[in-house]
């Protein structure tokens, strides 16, 4: 590589580095407990039963939390991965902002509520708010795609001049002597050892910015697409029971678990139709989300289709960027890891305010010279 080119690589490493390198220790601070959340989270204490996941009527338990909140609505209901458990959110409109909705959750298997402080207050939801969006809603989250683009650009220029730079020395030596030539030569270890790992999630992190422009796709293409397949029923009004629309759709595709259904009215429903958003049994597919529409009238399962290719990459990238996929062990090497892309980018900003006296002392020496 010629001097020249290796002086404009510096200059890229440099730059893409010191812009995004703030908001990256940001996502990293942010981002560590977050890798943890599941066992962070609220002691459900769930009853011993024999009953098996969702024996508990769905309505009965909506009825509840309708009651429980006078004059508000169901936009949504959630379904938890791991627990049996439904959470059950009441907002003033059905298209209210999600950060207003106020959660009861019930135990599917008996439908006794449990109770459990609000999953938008609290410690988790801080730094999970700080990690998506800086509590900037869409422009937030933006903004910290394009800081996560910076990075990719900061590890792939410092992977182009690992080369020239230490291609004297043997692979791994720490140089004693001088304070900043031991942190740059730990700085460029670190880095070059959790490469693929810095890649990867830095990557990944940009494509999951990217999930409310997709969404925003989603409901204007497939969404319109899948309520144009059946005309709806006639009967203004009338709701068919949720328990039924469930039996309905396990029916329509048994081995696939419910996650999440939204009513008619939301983002992610049609005036007309009940939206169940169903995932996999297996380690893969339990990310990837299978659409179905019924009919909000009778129950009817109308439409049923895979998500396009461009979500489906949204959900395979998920899994990868928190490492919650191969249980407690790998959450702990994820946070491992973490922890020395933090030392990296701190060593990187410390490189650089020493570098910076050091630049200016020499520029002094010159004028006198001069």
């Amino acid at each position: 590589m010629t001097r020249r080119a290796v002086r404009a690589w510096v200059w890229v490493h440099r730059w893409s580095s010191l812009v995004c390198t703030v908001f990256a220790l940001l996502l990293c601070l942010t981002g560590l407990p977050l890798i943890f959340k599941d066992e962070l989270g609220p002691d459900l204490k769930l009853a011993d039963t024999t009953a098996a996941p969702g024996t508990a009527s769905v309505d009965a338990m909506v009825s509840r939390a309708l009651a429980a909140r006078p004059g508000e609505v169901v936009p949504y209901l959630f379904y938890d991965r791991d627990h049996p458990i439904l959470k059950v959110p009441t907002a003033a409109s059905m298209t209210a902002d999600p950060a207003t909705f106020h959660y009861q959750v019930f135990d599917t298997r008996t439908g006794q509520q449990i109770e459990i402080p609000q999953p938008n207050e609290g410690f988790l939801y801080v730094m999970t708010r700080l990690h998506l969006d800086l509590f900037a809603g869409v422009p937030g989250t933006l903004f910290l795609g394009s800081m996560g683009l910076l990075l990719v650009i900061a590890v792939v220029s410092g992977v182009v001049l690992y080369g020239p730079f230490t291609r004297r020395l043997d692979f791994g030596v720490v140089r004693t002597g001088s304070r900043r030539r031991s942190w740059l030569d730990l700085h460029n270890l670190l880095g070059i050892a959790t490469l693929a790992w810095f890649g990867v999630v830095g990557f990944t992190g940009v494509i999951n910015t990217l999930a409310a422009p997709i969404e925003l796709a989603w409901q204007a293409n497939q969404l319109v697409e899948m309520a144009a397949q059946a005309k709806p029923a006639a009967g203004e009004g009338r709701r068919a029971a949720i328990d039924d629309v469930l039996r309905a759709v396990r029916a329509e595709v048994p081995g696939m678990n419910v996650m999440t259904i939204a009513f008619p009215g939301t983002p992610f429903a049609t005036p007309s139709h009940v939206a169940i958003f169903l995932t996999g049994n297996t380690p893969i597919t339990s990310r990837i989300l299978k659409p179905a529409l019924a009919d909000a009238a009778t129950g009817e399962i109308v439409s049923v289709r895979d998500m396009p290719w461009y979500a489906t990459a949204l959900f395979m990238s998920q899994p990868l960027h928190f490492g919650d996929y191969g249980g407690l062990p790998l959450k702990i090497i994820w946070a491992l890891l973490d922890v020395v892309t933090i030392v990296v980018l701190s060593s990187g900003l410390y490189l650089w305010a020493a570098k910076r006296p050091r630049r200016e002392a020499s520029s002094e020496t010159e004028g006198h010279a001069a």
